[in-house]
């Protein structure tokens, strides 16, 4: 079965971004993301589509 989520430092592998860069803008909103207890996790699907530019 293939993982659902992306961590925030494959995102950051992804967009060609640092890791802080990355989880600010996690936190910001900007990435569609999901917080789970102390973690954050992108789900693949929003954030494909996200990038594709068809928003969150």
């Amino acid at each position: 079965m293939e993982r659902q989520t992306y961590t925030v430092d494959e995102v950051a592998g992804v967009l060609g971004v640092s890791r802080g860069v990355a989880y600010g803008q996690v936190r910001d909103g900007v990435i569609p993301s999901l917080r789970l207890g102390k973690r954050w996790v992108i789900p693949r699907a929003r954030f494909d589509a996200w990038l594709a530019g068809g928003g969150a």
